[in-house]
C-alpha cells in the first residue's frame, strides 16, 4: 500500500471540522454579522474534550457507546473514500456497500442511544431519523449504482478514477443526475436546512438534534466530530461526481477536490442562508425526488 493511500482519511481528520466553520461563516455573513472565526469548531469540540460527562441513571451501557461505536464507524468510512486523486488506504471491490453500510451503523447507534434515555422528546428524534433514512438510503445505493453501471466498477476508487477519464459530454447526464440525488442526501443525512435545521432549539421540530440532548462533555465531542467527518464523506462523493480528478494527479488534484469541499461548504451556507426548513410532510417528498433521480440516472447508464 503506498503511503499516499493514508492521505484521504487524514485530511477528512484534519479538515473535517473546517466545513463546519465554513458553513457558520457563510450563514453570519449572509446575516450581515462577522460571525465566528473558521476555526471555532476545533475550539468547541476541545472545551468540550475538558468538560465531564453527566449519565441519568435511566439510562445503560447503549447510551454510552453510542458516540463511542458512531465515531467508530465514520472513522472506518474515512478509510474507503478516496479523494482528489488518492486512493483509499481499504479500497476494494464492492467498498460502496460497505462505505453505506458503516454509515447505516452510525444512524443504529445513535437511535439505540436516543431510545435508551426513554425520553420521549429523544424517541420522536429517533423515529423522525429513522423514517427519513430509509428514503435517503435508497437514493444513495441507487446514485452509486448508477455510477457503478456507467463506469463498470464497483470500488469507490475505481469509480472517480473512471468518471475522469471519461468527459462529461461521453457520459451524459447519468452522472448530473446522480449527483444532484447525492446532494439532497448530502443536506438529508446532515441534518442541514431544508430538511433539518442544526441550529434549532424546538424539539418538536428538531430531528437529529434531539436525539443527541442527553449528551455531554466527551460523548458531545465524539458526535460533534462524527458528524463533520460524515459531512466530509459525503461531501466528497458530491464532489467527486462533480470534479472527478484521475490517479496520479496530485498535489493539483487534491488542491481541486478541496477547493471543491469549500464551494460545497459555502454553497451549504447559501441554501441555509435563503431557504426555510421544509415542512415535515414535504421532506419524504424530497428524498422520494431524490431517489426518483437516481433511478432515472441508473436507467440512463443502462441505455
Amino acid at each position: 500500500m503506498s503511503p499516499t493511500c493514508l492521505l484521504p482519511p487524514v485530511i477528512a481528520l484534519v479538515f473535517s471540522p473546517l466545513l463546519l466553520g465554513v458553513i457558520n461563516r457563510t450563514k453570519a455573513r449572509f446575516a450581515g454579522r462577522a460571525g465566528a472565526p473558521l476555526h471555532q469548531p476545533y475550539h468547541d469540540l476541545l472545551k468540550l474534550l475538558r468538560k465531564g460527562a453527566v449519565y441519568s441513571r435511566t439510562t445503560t451501557w447503549l447510551f454510552r457507546a453510542g458516540p463511542v461505536v458512531g465515531l467508530g464507524a465514520m472513522l472506518a468510512a474515512s478509510a474507503l473514500v478516496p479523494f482528489g486523486g488518492l486512493g483509499a488506504p481499504l479500497a476494494f471491490e464492492g467498498d460502496l456497500l460497505v462505505l453505506a453500510g458503516l454509515l447505516a451503523l452510525a444512524r443504529f447507534v445513535t437511535v439505540n442511544a436516543a431510545l435508551d434515555t426513554g425520553s420521549s422528546f429523544e424517541g420522536m428524534g429517533a423515529s423522525r431519523e429513522v423514517q427519513f433514512s430509509a428514503l435517503a438510503e435508497p437514493a444513495l445505493f441507487l446514485g452509486l449504482a448508477s455510477m457503478a453501471r456507467e463506469t463498470g466498477a464497483v470500488s469507490l476508487g475505481a469509480i472517480f478514477a473512471s468518471l475522469s477519464a471519461h468527459p462529461w459530454a461521453e457520459s451524459g447526464l447519468a452522472p448530473l443526475l446522480a449527483a444532484v440525488a447525492l446532494a439532497i442526501v448530502f443536506l438529508a443525512e446532515n441534518a442541514r436546512i431544508p430538511v433539518d435545521d442544526p441550529n434549532t432549539h424546538l424539539e418538536l421540530t428538531m430531528i437529529h438534534e434531539v436525539m443527541v440532548l442527553d449528551h455531554s462533555g466527551p460523548d458531545f465531542a465524539l458526535i460533534q466530530y462524527g458528524a463533520a467527518l460524515k459531512l466530509w464523506l459525503l461531501g466528497s462523493l458530491v464532489v467527486g461526481m462533480l470534479l472527478p480528478v484521475g490517479p496520479g494527479s496530485a498535489p493539483a488534484g487534491v488542491a481541486l477536490a478541496g477547493g471543491g469541499m469549500i464551494a460545497l461548504a459555502v454553497l451549504t451556507g447559501v441554501v441555509e442562508s435563503v431557504m426555510a426548513r421544509l415542512r415535515l410532510l414535504r421532506v419524504p417528498q424530497l428524498l422520494v425526488g431524490a431517489g426518483a433521480l437516481s433511478s432515472l440516472a441508473l436507467v440512463l447508464a443502462f441505455v
